[in-house]
């Protein structure tokens, strides 16, 4: 759990700066985080906008986005943050929640299809019949269905395995799987340490868009704790570009990966808030329909039900 500390000491400054009294901040209610292996809370430790915050902060970790999608579908946490797809997905099982901010990530690999640094396929088509790995509902399944569409394939074509990261590069150096579709940092990491090629980049195909996706109770009564804690977020990140190392060390204390990796990855990435406007939803809805198409979701989804643009005027500063 993350605290403003000392909470009562610094409620005050913080609670001013927010515009409230001391006691409407005392009154404010937790803000429950959904997180995925400390990523978000490492950031906001290292860039210090986890200090003064005039409300608790309750964290709970996720290992991918699926478990975490599916923790603000019941309501379980607040507010979280969601690659394209698994925010498609968790709109799919008919979750009431809204993205309230976008973050860009600009970046070499962010996104990949990899084979091992051997292996015979050189191009998308020849995935056919192959294995795939990846997590399921994830932004890697789905930068490997449009690399398969766009070379005239459909899922049909290839076998799908859905792991883990840490189990999906296992099956990838074993020769289980023939590819991986994943994401930084482990793009990096198979590319570096044991020399996989990058067959296809997500870098043209996706938005690589993150959503942070808060629930309808949480609109309703946390707007002020979301307000902040967007603001808080999008200053954490304009930090992160400017301090990779510290970024990457924050990053590499929480993962265990090398950090080599975390610096490569930090200072080959920029971060950038994006606004709520059509051209998002319309990508999204692309996103939505191809899963649709493909068959892993039953029916059309309208995604635009799934935005609240008015956390834009919060964010107007940064944007």
């Amino acid at each position: 759990m993350l605290y403003a500390t000392p909470f009562k000491r610094l409620l005050l400054g913080a609670a001013l700066a927010l515009g409230l009294s001391t006691a409407q901040a005392a009154d404010l209610q937790p803000l429950r985080v959904a997180n995925q292996k400390s990523t978000i809370k490492a950031l906001l430790e290292a860039s210090g906008e986890s200090q003064n915050v005039p409300y608790e902060i309750k964290w709970s970790e996720f290992p991918s986005a699926s478990p975490l999608g599916e923790a603000l579908n019941a309501g379980a946490v607040d507010v979280g943050a969601l690659g394209d797809a698994p925010y498609v997905f968790a709109l799919g099982a008919g979750a009431s929640i809204k993205v309230i901010s976008i973050i860009h990530a600009e970046g070499r690999n962010t996104t990949a299809l990899l084979v091992p640094k051997d292996s015979p396929i050189k191009t998308a088509a020849d995935l056919k019949g192959k294995k795939i790995v990846t997590g399921r509902g994830s932004i890697g399944h789905y930068l490997a269905i449009r690399a398969l569409n766009d070379v005239g394939l459909s899922t049909q074509d290839v076998h799908f395995i859905f792991l883990l990261p840490a189990e999906s590069r296992l099956v990838l150096d074993n020769g289980t799987a023939d590819a991986w579709a994943t994401w930084d940092p482990y793009t990096t990491v198979v590319t570096s340490q044991s020399h996989a090629r990058v067959l296809v980049s997500g870098k043209n195909l996706l938005s690589n868009h993150l959503y942070f996706a808060a629930t309808g109770q949480a609109i309703a009564d946390k707007r002020v704790q979301l307000d902040d804690f967007v603001a808080r977020v999008d200053r954490a990140y304009a930090w992160a570009n400017t301090h990779p190392d510290e970024y990457a060390a924050a990053q590499a204390r929480i993962t265990g990966l090398p950090l080599a990796v975390h610096i490569e990855v930090a200072k080959d990435t920029h971060l950038s808030p994006v606004a709520i406007d059509d051209s998002v939803i319309h990508g999204l809805q692309a996103t939505a329909d191809t899963y649709v198409k493909e068959g892993l979701l039953p029916k059309h989804i309208d995604v635009s039900r799934g935005f609240d643009p008015s956390f834009n005027a919060t964010r107007a500063p940064q944007l």
